[in-house]
């Protein structure tokens, strides 16, 4: 029996940064409506916990109130000496919510409240406690007005909101993994066909190989063939090489181990492998170079020097002048070709730049500042600053 095991999709840091951005606009997204729906929510249970308080408050105090009327409409007590005001209020039973009785001037008669602030009004909030407020204009034993207070709404709240967040936050925890899960899954037929792009193109690249190699040793067997000519032939032959070694390094998307190389030495053999090229065009090329080490893995370097000498004879026009200087690591490489438009400089680094060892540009791991002088019309300088390397102790 056969068992297939569903692919690993292996996520490149374009991709990634691709399914973060998708993550954060969603993310932001659903916190912005959690949160509108978690307030919306709340303030709703707030108002209707408020206006239930209000209508219990308001009742338990008429209860009250009715109670102190039928005391006052006794006949035996308006008759009976012993009867306490004081102790017939304390008593009085009553509910769950705190009491005061005061008189027509707001005087306390008994009170459990401390301190009431309003009396102009059947219901209002303070520090957090709800107040109602029933007035007796009859004044029924002196009592004109009866007042509750309650200390329970403020820790029911309380309670809510906490109770809401948590449920906000489990449930932007749960959209999280969602839409991480989804962005994978959106992401997956995209690198299955990249991935078929670049085995077919791997597969063609492979497959140039044969024929440009044939090219070039058929060029050094040659014999009778006008010097211009073969010149011609061999620079057509080794830019094919040389376009054939970018795709290849593209592609294949390797990281070399860094070594100390003399950068002059390889500038000088990147020079002369480009001759016929630069012969081709009447190039004259001037070489001012300081012996400079640098680290860094040959094939990266020799990437980074061909692709800069290639452009700079495919830019130059026929008869101009190529400069390649090296001094206290700093790396100039300047021609009198048509330059590069100040709108399009920008470009030219996005081309070189390669954010990592599996996708994009012909980066070489290395912390090179790259800085570029151009004017269209003027030719162009390109200027590498390599760091320094230390020296063992």
């Amino acid at each position: 029996m056969t068992i297939s095991k569903e692919k690993v999709i292996v996520l490149t840091s374009y991709e990634r940064r691709s399914l973060f951005r998708f993550l954060a606009l969603y993310l932001g997204s659903v916190f912005v409506l959690l949160v509108i729906i978690g307030y919306l929510f709340f303030e709703n249970n707030r108002v209707a916990m408020k206006s239930a308080m209000k209508f219990e408050m308001m009742y338990q105090a008429r209860m009250l109130l009715s109670k102190v009327i039928m005391k006052a409409m006794d006949e035996n007590m308006l008759s009976d000496e012993r009867f306490d005001l004081h102790n017939f209020l304390k008593t009085l039973k009553h509910c769950r919510f705190q009491v005061g009785y005061y008189d027509k001037n707001k005087q306390s008669i008994y009170s459990e409240i401390e301190h009431v602030k309003r009396f102009d009004t059947d219901f209002f909030v303070e520090d957090k406690k709800c107040y109602t407020v029933t007035e007796d204009k009859n004044d029924h034993l002196g009592v004109h007005y009866t007042v509750l207070r309650e200390n329970e709404l403020a820790k029911k709240l309380q309670a809510l909101r906490l109770k809401i967040i948590g449920y906000l936050i489990l449930s932007f925890i749960l959209m999280a993994v969602v839409g991480y899960f989804l962005g994978r899954l959106f992401l997956k037929p995209v690198r299955e066909q990249i991935e078929s792009l670049d085995k077919f193109i791997s597969d063609t690249t492979h497959e140039l190989n044969t024929p440009i190699s044939a090219i070039l040793m058929t060029i050094q067997s040659l014999k009778d063939v006008e010097p211009k000519k073969m010149k011609r032939l061999a620079a057509s032959a080794k830019r094919l090489s040389t376009m054939y070694g970018s795709l290849t390094y593209r592609l294949e998307g390797k990281v070399e181990s860094s070594g100390e190389l003399c950068l002059a030495e390889v500038v000088r053999e990147r020079a002369e492998f480009a001759q016929e090229l630069i012969d081709s065009k009447r190039l004259e090329i001037v070489l001012d170079l300081e012996s400079t080490p640098v680290m860094i893995s040959k094939r990266s370097l020799h990437r980074l020097i061909d692709n800069l000498i290639s452009n700079a004879i495919k830019y130059s026009d026929p008869g101009g002048k190529i400069t390649i200087s090296i001094k206290d690591h700093i790396l100039r490489i300047s021609d009198t070709g048509i330059g590069i438009d100040e709108k399009l400089q920008r470009d030219i680094f996005r081309r070189y730049y390669r954010a990592n060892d599996k996708q994009g540009g012909f980066g070489i791991g290395l912390d090179i500042v790259l800085d570029l002088y151009s004017k269209k019309g003027e030719g162009a300088t390109f200027i590498l600053t390599f760091p320094k390397v230390r020296t063992k102790q």
